[in-house]
């Protein structure tokens, strides 16, 4: 047995107290005549003995009375696991998971409130002049002090649902940074949590081997849930009026299949598809809604399911904009060419510019989702620089070699891409023995392919390297396999190269009727839009076109009452947003400037927390062998354990209660053990 504050034992010289009264009795005794003395002797001997014993009793009763409640306050335990640590100066972190997981319920209410009271009783099994710390997936600022006890119960209070989800390495590295600045004290980490799978990392948790972790495991009733995760549009570019086809991504994490999941598409605020949906237990579904008749300007769509109980993930959040007309930039060599301005000419919705090789503004072509280049001998350095960063960063580049082509500046242009380049002039007539119909272009532009289509006809053509790993993909080719009409992807764009110029001294594909066609869709899936959606705890950059600014000028991302205004970045022809983690709340942001709109984002919450599948005790501490013990939640009072666990088994209410029962008995024995009933026997 150890003692908490042994000090307190030197309050055992005051038992010397009742001894010292009992020892010398300094009551004054009253002189009583009696007129007969012949029986005295024997009546005082019979009375003197029953109050010794009396007395005797009394003493020992307070001596053991004053004694246990000295021991009391000494605070004697027996030493558990951490009991060598007993009265030392405590730093403690406790975690707290406000993760939307969190929301579920089990037979104490939610898990949340579950959590909430179980740190509080984890704060109430330590000493009043220990310190506390209170962490949540939000990592605030706030949470990086050390707390009194008070103090940690209001901030734990104050705890609310949200939109973050961290790892198990994050939040153990998040409490090691804290009380490291405390290492003369003794530091303890609690993590209290459903532990969810997607909290696990590949590799066990490092932490400091100074601190003692301790896990408290909540459970939670198993629950069905199915949530979108994501969309994508088939559609690149998006005209006024036009059909549109969304692609959606349904999961269910349940181990049920989910039978008829009402699905509802909302735009602006108008319903534009509506659908019911089965989708196998543990499995991803791919779905497509077809919708139409948008008008210009930007869309806020919003997908919602209903799927009861678990609600947190049954909207889904998207953006996108559908344009007046697309813009077309044409380089050529200083003249205009007919085929390229008569394709275009077709369609008023694409608003094309024509610039020579010599004048082109390099700050505007990322406002292009298409560039096209012709009739252009020899390409500028700077110019291919530039139509490298444009590609790069998601553009479309269309090349068409002059008819006097310098080669090896073709090759400078498109090596680099990893796109093919021309390598030498072919003078051999031939024709196009086939085209590519599982490509992108052709996929919409025909019913019913003919079975000897008429292809173009070529009489020279520019031989095209052909070793190429960006190569994504032939739109037409010539006998033997060698290219004609190639796509390459390169980082986030793309590059068409052709093997002749559009001249009709060369092939007969300027005035064939797949030209257009195939031009016109070239051009409808280039683009380089933002993301429909961005998530929400995700350190992702939010590139849009290039915003203007004056020097006192912010961009703020607006929704309601909310306004957040993110960190900007001014790149050639783009602006880069950093929002961190100042977005909490799921939805659809106006990006202002002033008062005028310059983009429209949507932010969804992080689809992990959707996955109700929690580790086993057996896998948390394979994950976290530093950790000293992993408690359930819902089985009594944590306060006991966490005693138990850091002093041992506490002996100090065992001592109060001795202490009472002996005073119990002090005056069971004063009020009921009487000396004055003696009798003595007379003779006759």
């Amino acid at each position: 047995m150890h003692f908490l504050y042994p000090a307190f034992l030197f309050a055992l010289l005051f038992l010397a107290i009742p001894v010292l009264i009992h020892l010398f009795n300094f009551r004054k005794y009253q002189k009583v005549y009696f007129s007969n003395v012949q029986f005295l002797k024997e009546v005082q001997e019979q009375q003197s003995s029953r109050r010794n014993l009396k007395e005797r009793l009394i003493l020992a009763a307070r001596m053991f009375a004053l004694a246990f409640l000295v021991l009391a306050f000494t605070k004697p335990y027996i030493p558990g696991k951490n009991g060598e640590n007993a009265g030392k100066q405590q730093s403690v972190s406790i975690f707290v998971d406000n993760s939307y997981s969190m929301q579920t319920l089990n037979s104490e209410g939610t898990l949340l409130d579950e959590a909430k009271r179980r740190a509080k009783e984890i704060a109430s099994a330590y000493n009043i002049n220990d310190s506390f710390q209170l962490l949540t997936q939000d990592f605030e600022g706030r949470h990086q002090r050390l707390l009194s006890r008070d103090e940690f119960n209001d901030a734990v209070d104050a705890v609310k649902i949200s939109s973050q989800s961290r790892s198990l390495q994050q939040i153990v590295g998040r409490q090691q940074s804290l009380l490291d600045m405390h290492k003369e004290a003794m530091r303890s980490v609690y993590i209290l949590s459903d532990f969810q799978k997607n909290m696990a990392t590949l590799q066990p948790v490092k932490a400091d081997t100074g601190m003692r972790i301790s896990l408290v495991q909540l459970k939670a009733n198993t629950l069905p849930n199915v949530a979108v995760d994501s969309v994508q549009l088939l559609n690149a570019v998006h005209r006024p009026g036009e059909g549109e086809k969304l692609v959606v991504r349904l999961h269910n994490y349940a181990g049920e299949t989910a039978e008829k999941i009402p699905l509802k598409l909302m735009i602006n605020g108008e319903q534009k598809a509506l659908g019911s949906y089965t989708v196998k237990a543990r499995s991803v579904q791919y779905d497509t809604l077809a919708f139409s008749g948008l008008s210009a300007g930007w869309q806020r769509a919003l997908l919602t399911l209903q799927d009861n109980p678990v609600t947190f993930d049954n909207q889904f959040y998207f953006s996108f904009n559908v344009k007046q007309q697309m813009p077309v930039l044409l380089i050529d060599g200083g003249i205009v060419n007919p085929y390229l301005k008569a394709v275009f000419a077709t369609d008023r919705f694409f608003a094309v510019h024509r610039v020579p090789d010599g004048n082109v503004d390099y700050s505007a072509l990322n406002n292009y989702p298409i560039v096209i280049l012709s009739d252009i001998n020899a390409i500028s350095t700077g110019l291919s620089q530039q139509l490298k960063a444009y590609v790069n960063k998601g553009g479309t580049l269309v090349v068409f070699p002059s008819t006097d082509a310098d080669i090896n500046n073709y090759r400078s242009l498109l090596q680099p891409m990893g796109a093919a380049y021309p390598e030498k002039l072919v003078t051999e007539a031939v024709k196009v023995s086939g085209i590519n119909l599982q490509n992108p272009v052709f996929k919409s532009i025909f019913e019913n392919f003919p079975q000897n289509p008429d292809l173009p006809v070529i009489q020279k053509y520019y031989q095209l390297s052909l070793s190429h790993s960006n190569r994504a993909g032939a739109l037409m080719s010539l006998p033997g396999g060698k290219p004609f009409w190639e796509e390459f992807s390169s980082r986030k764009g793309n590059v068409y190269v052709s093997a002749v110029p559009l001249n009709e001294g060369f092939s007969n594909l300027p005035r064939h009727a797949l030209f257009v066609p195939v031009m016109f869709r070239i051009a409808l899936l280039s683009g380089h839009d933002q993301p429909l959606f961005y998530t929400i705890g995700k350190n992702e950059t939010i590139e849009i076109p290039q915003v203007q600014t004056a020097e006192k000028q912010l961009l703020k991302l607006v929704k309601g009452t909310q306004s957040v205004i993110p960190d900007t970045k001014q790149e050639e022809g783009s602006t880069l947003l950093y929002v961190a983690d100042q977005v909490h709340e799921p939805g659809i942001y106006d990006l202002k400037k002033q008062d005028s709109i310059a983009d429209v984002i949507a932010f969804n919450d992080n689809r992990s927390e959707s996955d109700l599948s929690y580790l086993t005790s057996a896998g948390l501490a394979k994950l976290i062998p530093q950790a000293t013990a992993v408690l359930e939640g819902g089985k009594g009072s944590l306060k006991g354990a966490v005693t138990e666990t850091n002093f041992g088994m506490q002996l100090w209410k065992l001592c109060i209660i001795l202490a009472l029962i002996f005073l119990a008995l002090e005056i069971l024995v004063i009020r009921y053990y009487k000396t004055d009933r003696q009798r003595v026997s007379q003779p006759v």
